[in-house]
């Protein structure tokens, strides 16, 4: 070997070693390696609405489901369906059912609904005399507290009527008189397509719909129903969750206006299907 050749070699070893000693990089083989692309991170998730978390109806668009007439026999099922879909709703019992019921009208209480008082035997306020209104409303108010541990927040003359006898009870009482401004005419037509289509129709914000517990195709079509309002945006509340900035329902006070006429009401021949529920 030539003597400027040998004299290379010591210098080649000892920059091999300077290499190895650095952690060099990968033989060229592996410098064309396709790299793994960097994970990058997925956006957030925004906070889903914690379930029961109350609704600021002066923020999104509210309607009120009530039922009258009850604890009717299907309130089992149709609690399992408000539940099921976070709603809650009101309920104005009759006195007589919820001694017969008194385990529907608790769960209502527990489950976070509003309570009404309907009268005891739903009588036409209209045609009896002051103390037979008393007399049906304390009534229907003791059978209430003694089966949920609460009184009624509101009254709800059956048919919805009414003088200024019935208002000035209420007032007595410590309660507003709560109507209603759209209704499902279940009562009518026990069909639940028409039932469907009607509260569809009056559905509006800040709206109560009547309804009713004992009509089997009302608390059929309930799913149907929620998934429906829930898509055109509504939340569906109690009746008091309607009022905006803190307002609350005063005694005697009558609530939503509506004009006696327009009030969607059955006959007193339609009232009382088997046994009245």
């Amino acid at each position: 070997m030539a003597r400027h050749q040998r004299a290379r070699l010591p210098l080649a070893v000892a920059l091999a070693s300077t290499l190895v000693g650095l952690g060099a990089a990968a033989p060229a083989a592996h410098a064309d390696a396709p790299k793994k692309p960097a994970k990058t991170a997925k956006p957030a998730k925004p906070a889903a609405k914690k379930k029961g978390a109350k609704v600021d109806c002066a923020k999104v668009k509210c309607i009120a489901l009530t039922f009258d007439d009850g604890p009717g026999k299907y309130a089992g099922k149709l609690l399992d369906t408000l539940k099921k879909y976070d709603v809650k709703a009101t309920f104005f019992l009759e006195g007589q059912y919820v001694k017969s019921r008194p385990a529907f009208a608790k769960r209502m209480a527990v489950e976070g609904h509003e309570l009404g008082n309907h009268s005891y035997t739903h009588p036409n306020f209209r045609e009896i005399s002051d103390q037979e209104i008393v007399d049906e409303l304390k009534s229907t108010h003791d059978a209430v507290v003694k089966a949920t541990g609460k009184a009624p927040t509101m009254i709800r003359p059956p048919y919805g009527e009414f003088d200024s006898r019935t208002v000035s009870v209420a007032a007595e009482m410590g309660l507003p008189v709560v109507l209603w401004n759209g209704g499902s005419r279940d009562w009518a037509t026990k069909n639940e397509t028409a039932i469907y289509k009607e509260v569809l129709r009056n559905a509006k914000r800040d709206g109560v719909i009547l309804m009713h517990d004992w009509v089997p195709a009302t608390v059929t079509v309930m799913p149907k129903l929620l998934k429906e309002l829930k898509r055109q945006g509504y939340h569906m509340v109690g009746v008091s969750s309607l009022l905006r900035n803190g307002k609350k329902l005063q005694p005697g006070e009558i609530y939503p206006q509506v004009k006696q006429e327009e009030l969607e009401s059955p006959p007193e021949d339609m009232q009382s299907p088997e046994d009245g529920t």
